[in-house]
């Protein structure tokens, strides 16, 4: 494929890690050639550039170990210096879970990032002020995605209630064009939810000795179901890892978020861009890798279905997006103004189960 003009490219797929990158790489459905133009000087990003239904697409994944939502300003702020027509971004991949009675999650599910309530998807929970006795006390809000994109999300959810969802079937077409991902990108067979006060022994690099009585007992899907659910309501966004059932399940009755990741906060509240989260773990103690490389390839292929139904825009309407596209950093001003938000009629807090 013969390579194209910076100004081509229109969206943008972010990742944190490698195997996310992977996922993403796999899901295109056609590769171009890398620019043969020096990239602006003030980028060090790596790019991937194809072409993902109607859309030309950048993909670029934050430098090796330094994740985080300051790091994944600096990659889409470099991005936009070099491709200066991007109108809209993804951020993809894997997320810790928040399970509850309301929300049947189980890992490999997709979490969706979308407006409830007052909040525009993505909450940054560990931003905020200690106030008197020592409570902590969240200040902001952040914004929600641009509503083309929600119009989008709801046709997808639309769609995926007549016809069900292609994500088996994407991660199948993965395999077969890429057999070595067949290994690492597999559906494990072990999903265990521990009770939320249950700490994982220190010792054991596995959960192979942790008392099976506190397993918490989850009906098994019905036959025929489909396997991975998607989950549609607030994703929770910082800068540290959430490793504890206890302090997940505070969040959950504070916020009643779905997942923890830890980049979105960084991008959500300045660059119009949706966020998909495969579920890899709880969000506890039992956190490990196994379910990583599935949860990344759910995300990835959720993602692909999503870009093939939002539209394309004139050459008008990309000149006032660019307009407004800015990510922020401490000299950057921000492109749309946290308002109060609605809830969005076709945007449940639930899942399609």
């Amino acid at each position: 494929m013969s390579p194209r003009a910076r100004d081509d490219y229109t969206a943008a797929w972010i990742c944190a890690l490698p195997l996310e990158l992977a996922a993403a790489c796999a899901m295109l459905d056609e590769r171009h050639d890398p620019l043969p133009l020096e990239l602006d000087s003030r980028d060090t990003n790596n790019y991937v550039l194809g072409r993902l239904g109607p859309h030309n697409i950048v993909i670029a994944c934050l430098p090796y170990g330094v994740t985080g939502t300051i790091s994944a300003a600096r990659v889409v702020n470099q991005m936009l210096a070099t491709f200066k027509r991007i109108r809209f971004g993804l951020m993809v991949g894997i997320g810790g879970g928040v399970p509850s009675a309301q929300h049947d999650i189980r890992l490999g599910d997709v979490v969706v990032g979308s407006p409830t309530g007052l909040l525009g998807g993505i909450v940054q929970y560990d931003f905020g002020k200690t106030v008197q006795k020592g409570r902590f006390q969240r200040t902001g809000m952040l914004n929600k995605p641009p509503e083309f994109l929600l119009t989008a999300l709801c046709n997808l959810q639309a769609r995926h209630l007549m016809e069900g969802h292609r994500i088996e079937h994407s991660i199948h077409e993965m395999v077969n064009n890429y057999p070595i991902m067949s290994f690492q990108y597999a559906r494990p067979a072990i999903d265990h939810l521990y009770r939320a006060d249950y700490e994982h022994p220190e010792s054991q690099q596995t959960c192979a000795s942790c008392d099976a009585s506190q397993l918490i007992h989850r009906t098994p899907r019905p036959p025929g179901a489909m396997g991975v659910c998607i989950h549609y309501g607030l994703i929770a966004s910082g800068d540290q890892v959430v490793k504890n059932g206890q302090t997940r399940d505070a969040l959950r009755q504070e916020l009643d978020v779905l997942c923890f990741e830890m980049e979105a906060a960084g991008l959500i509240d300045s660059f119009p861009c949706l966020v998909v989260r495969g579920i890899s773990d709880y969000a506890d103690s039992h956190k490990n890798d196994l379910w990583q490389g599935y949860a990344a390839a759910t995300a990835a292929a959720y993602a692909k279905e999503l870009m093939h139904v939002i539209p394309t825009a004139s050459n008008e309407q990309q000149q006032h997006l660019q307009h407004h596209v800015q990510v922020g950093g401490a000299d950057s001003g921000k492109a749309f103004p946290t308002s109060r938000i609605a809830p969005h009629a076709c945007l449940p807090e639930s899942s399609l189960e």
